[in-house]
């Protein structure tokens, strides 16, 4: 018997109570058995079905809930024991609140947490905000002001959590839900008053109307949070201060959009966790990013010419970005199986392939292009001849050495150049361009005498940056005309395209009586 899909059965909701609809996250909750009035609860976590509005309302156990993703409140837990508890600091919980007011938290609900006689400040707000945001904002201001988190003393609820790289995310913590067995509402000079759940949503109400939460002051205080939490310092820094700087005073005008959409790319990747999300970005959700940040900046619709595609070119820095060398900060880009000691050369070995087919169907089309005589001579008109073979902008522009006029053009002037002295002061000054994205390391200079001229000038048409020497013949050289050069270069690459071909077929034949192989990684996409 075939069994049908799992669903979700809701449990019934009581819809007219106010109370309950108080605590809306009710998956992973907390309960316990009533334990002696000396004695503490023994809380454990229920994670296969969430917690009901009836069972919460027969009170046969304790409970307590923990937060979903957003949230209208949060909660300041004092025990009887800490040195900020009323009977050892009467105005300590005034100074809670009141290091809170520049989020505008100006009033709480305070009432005692169980027979213990701790202190739970319930501070609800107006509008619905991250929960990471809020437990990140609220910690900080209140160490800021001296506070010591740490159990037993001063809690936070919700709890700052660490971003776990791998397994199951975290939850975060439970607190025991007011107004159960123990718990009475105080009032202003923490008397205990007489009250129930309908008492508890009046005082609940009446703090929520007051306490609005200024989003702006939220913003500024995780964006110097985030900075100290990851220990954002030095080079770091300087580097995330330069991105802003290019990033936020947006399009002034024509030709920008592709710099400005690879530094929001860079800076979304490598620092987007630290400042405005709760995770590093990624995938669907590094290219929503980007978008997002790109369609808000200044003179986005009165210069960037290519709001019809912004999302595809968004899409094409994201894969370009998660592909090169660079990785969020604060983590460790290498696996957490793998260490520096026990590489994993597969990873290496797969890099370099896929680089090397790219850049093999980068020569194929260029060669195609110079035999038809169909190779523009413009930036812009030559990128856009080559797009329609395949290849996304960025791979092309992480090799625009091999189509790039200006770079052609100085390979070609190499050339026909009387002496063969190399000069690659070209190549350096183009990996400093702004528009370049992701830096390349250069390749090495070829050695004086090359096995072959053909060997020579296929290691420079694949990328590498030194003219080769030996290849041609000083009296070769001077008297080669531009035109007889640009063929030259035509046939290294038809030659090179033909070598490419019967190393992959040579490869084939080695793999063919071999087990498919397991990559650790998924296929890199160009």
């Amino acid at each position: 018997m075939q069994l049908a899909p799992s669903r979700t059965f809701p449990s019934v909701q009581e819809g007219d109570d106010p109370f309950l609809a108080l605590w809306p996250h009710r998956y992973d909750y907390l309960w316990a058995e009533h334990p002696h009035p000396d004695e503490r609860p023994d809380w454990q976590t229920e994670s296969r079905h969430p917690l009901s509005d009836r069972l919460l309302q027969q009170g046969t156990a304790l409970y307590g809930v923990r937060f979903g993703p957003t949230t209208r409140y949060c909660v300041l837990d004092v025990d009887k024991s800490s040195a900020y508890h009323p009977t050892r600091d009467r105005f300590a919980w005034r100074r809670l609140v009141e290091a809170l007011e520049v989020l505008g938290l100006v009033q709480a609900v305070v009432c005692t947490s169980s027979y213990s006689g701790g202190l739970h400040l319930y501070l609800p707000f107006d509008t619905e905000q991250k929960t990471w945001a809020i437990a990140l904002a609220v910690s900080t201001l209140l160490e800021n002001k001296g506070f010591k988190l740490a159990p037993g003393q001063l809690e936070v609820f919700p709890n700052c959590k660490a971003y776990v790289t791998s397994g199951e995310p975290s939850l975060y913590n439970g607190h025991r839900l007011p107004m159960q067995a123990g718990s009475y509402l105080l009032n202003q000079d923490l008397q205990m008053i007489w009250g129930n759940q309908e008492t508890f949503v009046q005082h609940w109400q009446f703090a929520q109307q007051r306490n609005s939460l200024d989003t702006k002051a939220l913003d500024r205080i995780l964006k110097a949070a985030r900075r100290r939490q990851f220990h954002v310092t030095g080079k770091a820094d300087k580097f995330l201060n330069d991105l802003n700087a290019e990033i936020e005073q947006g399009w002034t005008g024509p030709g920008q959009t592709n710099r400005l959409l690879g530094r929001i790319a860079m800076r979304s990747y490598i620092f987007g966790h630290v400042l405005y999300t709760d995770k590093p970005l990624e995938g669907n959700a590094l290219v929503h990013d980007i978008v997002t940040i790109a369609q808000a900046l200044p003179g986005y619709h009165d210069w960037c010419q290519h709001q019809h595609e912004v999302e595809k070119r968004a899409q094409d820095w994201m894969l370009a970005i998660e592909q090169s060398h660079y990785f969020h900060y604060g983590t460790d880009k290498r696996p957490a199986e793998l260490s520096p000691d026990n590489p994993d050369e597969s990873e290496t070995s797969w890099n370099q392939q896929q680089q090397a087919e790219a850049r093999d169907r980068i020569q194929q089309v260029v060669a195609d292009l110079l035999e038809k005589e169909a190779l523009p001579a413009g930036i812009t008109e030559r990128f856009d001849a080559l797009i329609p073979y395949g290849l996304s902008g960025a791979t092309l522009y992480r090799h625009r050495d091999l189509w790039h006029p200006r770079y052609l053009q100085n390979a070609t002037m190499g050339a026909l150049q009387s002496a063969a002295e190399p000069d690659c002061s070209w190549t350096a000054s183009g990996s400093n361009s702004h528009t370049n994205l992701l830096s390349q390391s250069g390749c090495n200079t070829l050695p004086e005498v090359s096995s072959s001229p053909l060997e020579s000038l296929e290691s420079w048409a694949i990328g590498c940056n030194s003219t080769p020497i030996g290849s041609l013949s000083q009296p070769e050289t001077r008297n080669m005309t531009q035109a007889e050069g640009i063929a030259y270069i035509k046939q290294v690459l038809n030659q090179v395209k033909a070598r490419r071909q019967v190393e992959i077929a040579q490869k084939r034949q080695r793999l063919a009586g071999q087990d498919q192989l397991s990559l650790p990684f998924n296929e890199a996409r160009e």
